[in-house]
């Protein structure tokens, strides 16, 4: 007789947020350790129109990011340089390098939402530290 195996629950986006990011962007939870992803997650990531997002780095993981509404701006910066925003639309992917210091804003007539790949899966809050102000501005939330 064979033994029945439960696979893990499938992640659907939440109409509310799971939670929040440390940079202030609402996150719906998609694949985590609950769905058995032991190597890597992915959640959804809204930012609403016109907002800004708080400057942060990750200490540990790299994330890519597929943008699937919307439109907005993403600065990226790795450490001790400059560098300058980026516009992106849907269809855009982009990576945010371990150690980058990150910030993104929303056009003001649209929200941004992207779906955000971590590896190694998300560790928890203390995973993103503060950095400086960000080429986008004074962070809206």
């Amino acid at each position: 007789m064979r033994s029945h195996i439960t696979p893990p629950p499938l992640g659907r986006a939440a109409r509310e947020p799971d939670t929040h990011a440390p940079d202030g962007s609402e996150v719906r939870l998609l694949a985590t350790e609950i769905h058995g992803a032991t190597r890597a997650s992915l959640c959804e990531v809204r930012l609403r129109a016109g907002a800004v997002s708080r400057p942060v780095r990750h200490r540990s993981i790299e994330e890519i990011w597929h943008v699937t509404a919307g439109r907005g701006r993403v600065w990226r910066c790795p450490p001790g340089r400059d560098a300058q925003p980026v516009d992106v639309t849907v269809g855009d992917t982009l990576v945010i390098p371990r150690g980058w210091d990150f910030q993104f804003s929303a056009a003001l007539d649209t929200d941004l939402r992207f779906l955000c790949y971590a590896s190694p899966s998300w560790p928890g809050a203390d995973e993103a530290e503060s950095a400086e102000p960000g080429a986008l501005g004074t962070p809206t939330i």
